[in-house]
């Protein structure tokens, strides 16, 4: 098991102290899990997790917030963040990877937190596992949406054999400086409000993933498994999945969300059979970066 460090202290801004992390061996492969600091050994176990193209990193300021009502882990999945691609990055393969660590690090059911890709893996664990489960916080989930949109033309495009490749590498070849803005405006709800050390760690974060030799086949498996979950038969969709959770469920969708058309929560709530909303007009497709402190206030509605 390998440690990393962490950077803390009271006059460092949420974001940036950077959890403890380790290597913890998953499925084949070392999962680097980050451990959320200063959180009592006796506090129910959390689990977060992140979206396609993100790490654990994005739920640095949000577990920070919680450590007091949760003692929370985030891996950085496998094909993502630090952890190398060590086959399918699907849905249902991130799902298996949930379960095998939750079984490994827990005694007990886990509050699951997920952001996007993250949100629909955690709904096929509920459903697959509910025994693992106590909780689901599902922060702009990729479930399935009739609308055609241009975020589901791009997934498709990606999922495309032969055309995927293509569309990465033209994108790879773009000036940093144009790709990161283009990044910031699809993520976040209003770029020029984020904290400057919000901006910069995620500035960082892109760099860093530009040197992994496995993003672009993550990134095309994990588009092509969303594709396929939005064509799901209705019986075998993450619908289903949804509407078998038996745990409680807090959905978080931003109004400004340029990747999950928001206008979904409503059928989201419905389906969920115990679920309530919380809805940021102001948020994008991350709120637990842009409005860490309102998705913290509702998760602790949700347990107490």
């Amino acid at each position: 098991m390998e440690s990393y460090g962490v950077v803390t202290g009271t006059d460092v801004p949420l974001a940036t102290q950077e959890w403890p992390a380790r290597q913890v061996p998953v499925a084949g492969v070392d999962l680097l899990v980050r451990d959320v600091p200063d959180a009592a050994a006796e506090l129910p176990p959390a689990l977060y997790v992140h979206g396609l193209g993100g790490s654990s990193l994005n739920w640095t300021a949000l577990g920070l917030l919680l450590n007091d009502t949760v003692r929370g882990i985030a891996p950085d999945l496998p094909g993502f963040g630090r952890t190398p691609l060590s086959g399918p990055t699907g849905i249902s393969e991130q799902a298996d990877v949930l379960v095998t660590l939750l079984e490994s690090e827990f005694d007990q059911p886990a509050h699951v937190f997920g952001n996007s890709m993250g949100g629909a893996a955690a709904v096929a664990l509920a459903a697959q596992r509910p025994d693992l489960v106590a909780s689901l916080t599902l922060v702009s989930p990729a479930l399935p949406h009739p609308r055609v949109s241009a975020s589901a033309l791009w997934f498709a495009a990606l999922a495309t054999p032969r055309l995927g490749p293509v569309v990465l590498e033209r994108a790879q070849r773009l000036p940093f400086d144009r790709r990161f803005q283009a990044s910031l405006a699809m993520v976040f709800g209003d770029p020029r409000a984020l904290p400057p050390e919000v901006r910069a760690n995620y500035e960082a974060e892109l760099h860093r993933r530009d040197t992994d030799p496995w993003n672009m086949q993550a990134t095309t498996d994990a588009a092509k498994s969303i594709l396929r979950s939005s064509l799901a038969p209705p019986r075998r969709s993450l619908w289903a999945d949804a509407a078998s959770v038996e745990c409680p469920v807090l959905l978080v969708y931003g109004g400004r969300d340029r990747l999950v058309d928001a206008r979904i929560r409503t059928k989201a709530q419905q389906t969920f059979p115990d679920a309530r909303l919380l809805y940021l007009p102001k948020s994008g497709h991350v709120a637990q970066m842009e409005h860490p402190e309102q998705v913290a206030a509702a998760f602790r509605d949700l347990v107490r």
